[in-house]
Protein backbone atom coordinates (compact mmCIF):
# COMPACT_ATOMS: atom_id res chain seq x y z
CA UNK A 1 0.00 0.00 0.00
CA UNK A 2 0.99 3.52 -0.69
CA UNK A 3 1.14 6.55 1.69
CA UNK A 4 0.42 9.59 0.28
CA UNK A 5 3.16 12.18 0.03
CA UNK A 6 2.54 16.03 1.17
CA UNK A 7 1.73 17.42 -2.06
CA UNK A 8 -1.04 14.79 -2.80
CA UNK A 9 -2.19 14.91 0.31
CA UNK A 10 -2.98 18.54 -0.06
CA UNK A 11 -4.28 17.86 -3.77
CA UNK A 12 -1.19 19.87 -5.51
CA UNK A 13 -0.27 16.38 -6.96
CA UNK A 14 2.89 16.20 -8.98
CA UNK A 15 1.98 19.61 -10.70
CA UNK A 16 4.20 21.42 -7.17
CA UNK A 17 6.49 24.38 -8.14
CA UNK A 18 8.19 26.50 -5.77
CA UNK A 19 7.84 30.08 -5.22
CA UNK A 20 9.12 32.43 -7.35
CA UNK A 21 9.60 34.16 -11.07
CA UNK A 22 10.85 31.76 -14.08
CA UNK A 23 12.97 33.07 -16.32
CA UNK A 24 10.98 33.88 -18.82
CA UNK A 25 8.79 36.16 -16.44
CA UNK A 26 11.08 37.87 -15.81
CA UNK A 27 12.87 38.81 -19.05
CA UNK A 28 9.36 39.51 -20.48
CA UNK A 29 8.78 41.70 -17.39
CA UNK A 30 12.14 43.22 -18.25
CA UNK A 31 10.98 43.37 -21.90
CA UNK A 32 7.83 45.47 -21.18
CA UNK A 33 9.94 47.99 -18.79
CA UNK A 34 11.89 48.72 -21.39
CA UNK A 35 9.35 49.58 -23.51
CA UNK A 36 7.46 51.66 -20.88
CA UNK A 37 10.68 53.93 -20.67
CA UNK A 38 11.22 54.28 -24.17
CA UNK A 39 7.84 55.86 -24.06
CA UNK A 40 8.56 58.02 -20.92
CA UNK A 41 12.00 59.30 -22.54
CA UNK A 42 9.46 60.47 -25.39
CA UNK A 43 7.09 62.17 -23.43
CA UNK A 44 9.84 64.05 -21.51
CA UNK A 45 11.17 64.91 -25.02
CA UNK A 46 7.76 66.51 -26.27
CA UNK A 47 7.46 67.92 -22.87
CA UNK A 48 10.92 69.78 -22.91
CA UNK A 49 9.70 71.35 -26.78
CA UNK A 50 6.50 72.18 -25.73
CA UNK A 51 8.05 74.03 -22.32
CA UNK A 52 10.93 75.80 -25.16
CA UNK A 53 7.89 76.94 -27.49
CA UNK A 54 6.26 78.37 -24.05
CA UNK A 55 9.24 79.90 -23.08
CA UNK A 56 10.24 81.95 -26.23
CA UNK A 57 6.45 83.08 -26.61
CA UNK A 58 6.28 84.53 -23.19
CA UNK A 59 9.59 86.33 -23.82
CA UNK A 60 8.40 87.30 -27.50
CA UNK A 61 5.11 88.60 -26.01
CA UNK A 62 7.11 90.35 -22.79
CA UNK A 63 9.36 92.10 -25.46
CA UNK A 64 6.08 93.32 -27.53
CA UNK A 65 4.37 94.26 -24.60
CA UNK A 66 7.87 96.25 -23.32
CA UNK A 67 8.00 98.46 -26.27
CA UNK A 68 4.43 99.15 -26.39
CA UNK A 69 4.08 100.03 -22.90
CA UNK A 70 7.48 102.16 -23.60
CA UNK A 71 5.46 104.16 -26.76
CA UNK A 72 2.73 104.54 -24.68
CA UNK A 73 4.08 105.93 -21.62
CA UNK A 74 6.72 108.33 -23.97
CA UNK A 75 6.53 112.11 -24.63
CA UNK A 76 4.60 112.66 -27.82
CA UNK A 77 7.61 114.66 -29.24
CA UNK A 78 9.71 111.72 -28.89
CA UNK A 79 7.46 109.10 -30.28
CA UNK A 80 9.32 108.64 -32.79
CA UNK A 81 12.77 107.77 -31.14
CA UNK A 82 13.79 104.94 -28.72
CA UNK A 83 15.80 104.63 -25.67
CA UNK A 84 16.26 100.80 -25.46
CA UNK A 85 19.00 101.01 -22.56
CA UNK A 86 17.36 103.53 -20.66
CA UNK A 87 20.46 105.74 -20.58
CA UNK A 88 18.50 108.66 -21.55
CA UNK A 89 20.24 108.91 -24.58
CA UNK A 90 17.83 107.55 -27.70
CA UNK A 91 19.54 104.49 -29.95
CA UNK A 92 16.60 104.52 -32.63
CA UNK A 93 14.96 106.68 -34.68
CA UNK A 94 12.08 105.33 -36.55
CA UNK A 95 12.01 106.12 -40.14
CA UNK A 96 9.29 106.05 -42.97
CA UNK A 97 11.93 105.23 -45.85
CA UNK A 98 11.35 102.24 -47.04
CA UNK A 99 14.48 100.54 -45.16
CA UNK A 100 14.30 97.35 -43.24
CA UNK A 101 11.98 97.30 -41.15
CA UNK A 102 10.04 99.34 -42.45
CA UNK A 103 8.06 97.78 -45.71
CA UNK A 104 6.86 100.74 -48.24
CA UNK A 105 8.87 104.34 -48.35
CA UNK A 106 6.48 107.31 -47.54
CA UNK A 107 3.64 105.15 -46.19
CA UNK A 108 3.23 107.22 -43.01
CA UNK A 109 3.93 103.89 -40.79
CA UNK A 110 7.46 104.55 -39.41
CA UNK A 111 9.32 101.91 -38.51
CA UNK A 112 12.00 100.23 -36.35
CA UNK A 113 13.23 96.89 -34.93
CA UNK A 114 16.05 95.13 -32.96
CA UNK A 115 16.90 91.26 -32.73
CA UNK A 116 17.52 89.42 -29.75
CA UNK A 117 18.19 86.24 -28.58
CA UNK A 118 16.27 85.20 -32.11
CA UNK A 119 13.69 86.79 -31.44
CA UNK A 120 12.57 89.84 -33.98
CA UNK A 121 11.18 92.51 -32.62
CA UNK A 122 9.66 95.28 -34.97
CA UNK A 123 7.18 98.14 -34.11
CA UNK A 124 5.28 100.53 -35.80
CA UNK A 125 3.78 104.17 -35.36
CA UNK A 126 1.49 105.01 -37.67
CA UNK A 127 -0.55 108.57 -37.60
CA UNK A 128 -4.04 109.39 -38.49
CA UNK A 129 -2.97 112.04 -40.86
CA UNK A 130 0.04 112.58 -43.53
CA UNK A 131 2.18 115.47 -42.14
CA UNK A 132 4.20 116.27 -39.18
CA UNK A 133 3.60 114.32 -35.79
CA UNK A 134 2.38 117.11 -33.84
CA UNK A 135 -0.69 117.57 -36.27
CA UNK A 136 -1.50 114.17 -35.87
CA UNK A 137 -4.78 114.02 -33.60
CA UNK A 138 -3.99 110.08 -32.81
CA UNK A 139 -1.71 107.29 -33.78
CA UNK A 140 -1.89 103.65 -33.75
CA UNK A 141 1.03 101.74 -32.44
CA UNK A 142 1.73 98.35 -32.76
CA UNK A 143 4.56 95.60 -31.93
CA UNK A 144 5.42 92.59 -33.86
CA UNK A 145 7.55 89.92 -32.58
CA UNK A 146 8.51 86.61 -34.29
CA UNK A 147 10.28 83.97 -32.93
CA UNK A 148 11.65 80.30 -34.48
CA UNK A 149 9.06 77.56 -34.01
CA UNK A 150 10.84 75.17 -35.14
CA UNK A 151 11.64 72.94 -38.60
CA UNK A 152 12.12 76.46 -40.26
CA UNK A 153 9.30 78.19 -39.41
CA UNK A 154 8.12 81.28 -37.36
CA UNK A 155 5.33 82.40 -34.99
CA UNK A 156 4.27 85.78 -34.40
CA UNK A 157 2.99 87.93 -31.65
CA UNK A 158 0.92 91.46 -32.41
CA UNK A 159 0.15 93.86 -29.55
CA UNK A 160 -1.26 97.35 -30.26
CA UNK A 161 -3.15 100.26 -29.15
CA UNK A 162 -4.33 104.03 -29.79
CA UNK A 163 -2.81 106.66 -28.26
CA UNK A 164 -4.00 109.70 -28.47
CA UNK A 165 -2.00 113.28 -28.61
CA UNK A 166 -2.24 115.68 -25.55
CA UNK A 167 -1.87 118.89 -27.11
CA UNK A 168 -4.49 118.26 -30.72
CA UNK A 169 -6.90 120.43 -30.68
CA UNK A 170 -8.84 119.66 -33.86
CA UNK A 171 -7.92 120.74 -37.21
CA UNK A 172 -6.58 124.13 -37.47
Amino acid sequence: MRTATSGEASGQGDHCREGGFGLIEVMLAMVILAFAILGVMGMFQWAEHGLRQGERATRALAMAESRLEAKRTTPWKALLTDDLDADGTPEITMRDDGTHPDAVAGDGIYSAGVEMDGIRLVWTVQPDRVGSLRSAGSVVIQARASYPAGRGQRREIRVGTLRANPAYVGVR
